[in-house]
């Protein structure tokens, strides 16, 4: 009668060095023992991201970071576009930009960053939402829509992002617009901030004859012999220390391969496997977004590649079966199911089903069962994910 299940496994404290892939396997098969099930065929293992960063040492120094900043801008002023409001992926950054330089400008995109969270109240924006606020300074724009501190963190972003700045002897200057080519008015060296339209953001700056950099591009390759991530650079970075980052992992094809290679040798299964990040769904209530990292998943076995082909079974039990009941209706929605299309793209039957990637699905339910605070689950095995009504 089981659906889909999701198992969160607790792991040791994993530190540099460590073998990802004989801690992941050892641990499932641990937690196979102690809470009895028998992993299967199609089974999926999910490992977080942080985990594997932390085996391979991916880290980096704020002083890394401001003499990469140095390296590829050589100015003393410099432009920083849409930025998320977060303490944890954007204030360590945002101090090794500012000991780099001595003025810091950056351009707020409003009422949000670009994940969700808020820089002013819903209220404050829709009153003055047919103003440009781009000739506003700090001190006019918390006059005109109220104080920004986060709903969540309790924190006033601008207040602490300015601190950060200052505390590394720059200047802090703020603008407000969301739209990126304001910044080309101040600044003529500018690093792209955002995540996911940081390639759009970065081309039309560059079309203005802006020396224009993304955060993916910082940290890309090693300083002074650093670790580093050779596609992502700065993006899907986190606060270690008062002085380090951990950055996003490098190269995971390895890690998820070898899980299955390993459980393969070992029991003659086999599963899937992936690495994952932040899911990729919103707060209804808070309007945040929770993909701060650049993708969900940065390697998976292919077993995990594509999208779900689902019908609806509503749809069925409603329209094509609706005289139908009992034994009877299930039997006919059973058939169904096997008959159905290998693609249902435009098929009104599969109207409502979710047309996202495996990994961004799979991704959103890991983190949502490990949780990024103390549950101590990095590990994720989910069961009978491709099993439909019809098995």
């Amino acid at each position: 009668m089981a659906g889909v299940i999701s198992r969160g496994i607790q792991a040791p404290i994993i530190r540099e060095g460590d073998d990802i892939v004989e801690i992941v396997v050892n641990s499932v098969y641990a937690s196979e023992k102690e809470d009895n099930y028998t992993l299967k065929d199609r089974d999926i293992i999910a490992v977080t991201e942080s985990v594997v960063a932390r085996a391979q040492g991916n880290y980096v120094t704020v002083d890394q970071v401001a003499q990469d900043i140095r390296n590829k801008f050589g100015t003393k002023k410099l432009g920083l576009v849409f930025p998320i409001l977060s303490r944890n992926r954007f204030s360590m950054c945002l101090k090794g930009i500012a000991r780099a330089v001595d003025e810091v400008v950056i351009l707020f995109s409003y009422p949000n960053d670009e994940v969700g969270n808020p820089l002013m109240a819903r209220s404050a924006y829709v009153k003055h939402k047919y103003s440009e606020v781009t000739s506003y300074q700090e001190k006019d724009f918390v006059e005109t829509f109220g104080s920004p501190v986060h709903p969540f963190t309790g924190v006033n972003y601008l207040d602490f992002y300015r601190q950060v700045i200052e505390s590394e002897g720059a200047k802090a200057t703020f603008l407000f617009s969301n739209d990126c080519r304001y910044i080309a008015t101040a600044c003529d060296d500018i690093l792209c901030c955002d995540i996911h339209t940081r390639n759009e953001t970065r081309d039309t700056l560059k079309a203005l004859g802006k020396n224009v950099c993304t955060l993916a591009d910082v940290m890309s390759a090693p300083v002074d012999g650093s670790g580093y991530h050779d596609q992502y650079g700065l993006l899907g970075s986190n606060k270690a220390t008062e002085e380090k980052l951990k950055l996003f992992p490098r190269n995971c094809q390895p890690v998820v391969d070898g899980i299955q290679a390993r459980i393969l040798a070992d029991r003659g299964i086999h599963v899937e496997a992936m690495v994952y990040g932040d899911g990729a769904f919103k707060d209804p209530v808070g309007g945040i977004w929770e993909l701060a990292d650049p993708v969900v998943s940065p390697a998976y076995t292919a077993g995990l590649s594509g999208r779900p082909n689902e019908l609806k079974l509503k749809y069925l039990a409603d329209n094509d079966f609706a005289d139908l009941s009992g034994e009877e209706l299930k039997a006919a929605i059973r058939k169904e199911i096997q008959a159905k299309n290998a693609d249902l793209v435009g098929d009104m039957s599969s109207e409502g089903t979710t047309p996202r990637q495996y990994t961004d699905l799979l991704g959103s339910l890991c983190d949502l069962t490990s949780g990024s605070g103390d549950k101590g689950t990095p590990f994720i095995v989910i069961q009978n994910y491709f099993k439909n009504y019809a098995e």
